[in-house]
């Protein structure tokens, strides 16, 4: 399968070879939201990742990916995750269930040749895998769904177990630390980089501009609020898929760690010279971002990009999801999320048809003036001041 090279604007280091398939510079990374950082257009994501999400398989396309290789299961059948739905109705190549030595044979950087599911590296057979169509995704998808049921059982299972592991938490707040960003009596907003992220900013920059809430980038979601213009107060996560840039911009730093106290993501913190305050929490960052707003006092707490439903919280792929559920329990009327409201308020008035509008209304507004006596007494005005300047201008030239 080519692909057209108005797909591949900035494909770099590409071999010209007639052979069939898609041949492009690889790009090898096991974790997919780490990759997509510095995927180019055009190139070949080789990623590990079991049941793709729509997250990373919407990040996947955004980066204009030639194909994408995957030695996981890009399906496994526990739910119907939509990862992989997204990348073959955009038109892009996936490999599925490739032999897991692509990661030892193939060099980020390399120039490979993708065919009906074959990876080729100068010449020979690298790695091996089943090229998914359509049709083999629906069908996967299907027998997903069926077995829904036994998933939701899961998911309650993992919320009692999170009940049990972190009550105090939810329940009196136990664990939270002190911050300095104030919040007591203002509005919150906290950005994950998930769904609809991007359109929900742009809607809600009017709220921005007239609330002035407290913004807080969860990880990644502090690059989206920098990309959109704002800096962000604080921002909270693991810190394994911000950019230097956002942790260096000044925010207060809030690190997501595990209960026995470990923070993976303290050490790049103390690299930059910064300081940070540790949240301890076996819930998701984004869990503890809203905990945080609700305990420091907020009085609305507004989320873009979060999870607020049960085929998000299972499309995330993490037994964990279960806490963001009771953290919504927990935090009650105070969350309104923002997902959707862009299409909710999107402008359905085109501009012809607000052309004809204004046309229409000024036609109104004539025969309005036209018919009344008030109007007739304007109108008489405006024709003497008309004639008194035609008689004033042809007497210039007499």
């Amino acid at each position: 399968m080519k692909v057209p090279g108005s797909r591949m604007p900035g494909l770099r280091a590409r071999k010209v070879t007639d052979l069939p398939g898609v041949t492009a510079v690889a790009r090898v990374d096991r974790r997919t939201k780490r990759l997509t950082k510095r995927l180019q257009p055009g190139e070949i994501a080789i990623i590990d990742h079991v049941d793709v999400d729509r997250v990373s398989g919407e990040a996947l396309v955004a980066c204009g990916v030639s194909a994408v290789v995957n030695v996981a299961a890009g399906i496994s059948g526990r739910y119907p995750n939509l990862g992989p739905q997204i990348i073959i109705e955009s038109g892009v190549p996936f490999v599925d269930n490739a032999t897991q030595d692509l990661f030892e044979r193939v060099k980020d950087g390399d120039v490979v040749r993708l065919h009906e599911g074959v990876v080729y590296l100068d010449g020979d057979v690298v790695g091996k895998g089943e090229e998914q169509t359509p049709e083999a995704v629906d069908a996967a998808m299907a027998e997903a769904r069926a077995g829904l049921a036994v998933q939701i059982e899961a998911f309650a299972v993992n919320t009692m177990e999170y009940v049990r592991g972190e009550g105090k938490l939810l329940i009196d707040g136990v664990g939270v630390p002190d911050i300095r960003t104030p919040m007591e009596g203002r509005h919150v907003l906290i950005v994950v980089r998930g769904y609809h992220y991007k359109d929900d900013i742009a809607t809600l920059r009017p709220y921005i501009r007239e609330y002035r809430p407290v913004l807080i980038g969860v990880d990644g979601g502090a690059d989206a609020l920098l990309e959109a213009g704002y800096l962000p107060d604080v921002i909270v996560g693991d810190f394994d898929s911000v950019s230097t840039k956002a942790l260096s911009c000044g925010a207060e730093l809030v690190v997501h760690a595990y209960r026995d106290g470990r923070a993976p993501g303290l050490e790049r913190v103390h690299q930059l010279g910064r300081e940070a305050v540790i949240f301890p929490s076996t819930g998701t960052s984004e869990d503890i971002a809203m905990l945080l707003a609700d305990d420091k006092g907020a009085e609305l707490i507004v989320a873009v990009g979060t999870h607020g439903t049960l085929e998000e919280f299972l499309d995330k792929g993490r037994s964990g999801m279960a806490s963001t559920f009771l953290t919504r329990l927990r935090v009650g009327s105070k969350l309104i999320d923002a997902k959707g409201v862009s299409r909710l308020y999107r402008s359905r008035i085109s501009t012809p048809q607000l052309l004809l509008l204004v046309i229409t209304a000024l036609i109104t507004m004539g025969v309005a003036l036209f018919l009344s006596p008030i109007g007739q007494t304007w109108l008489n005005g405006v024709q003497d001041f008309w004639n008194a300047f035609i008689f004033w201008l042809v007497g210039l030239f007499s």
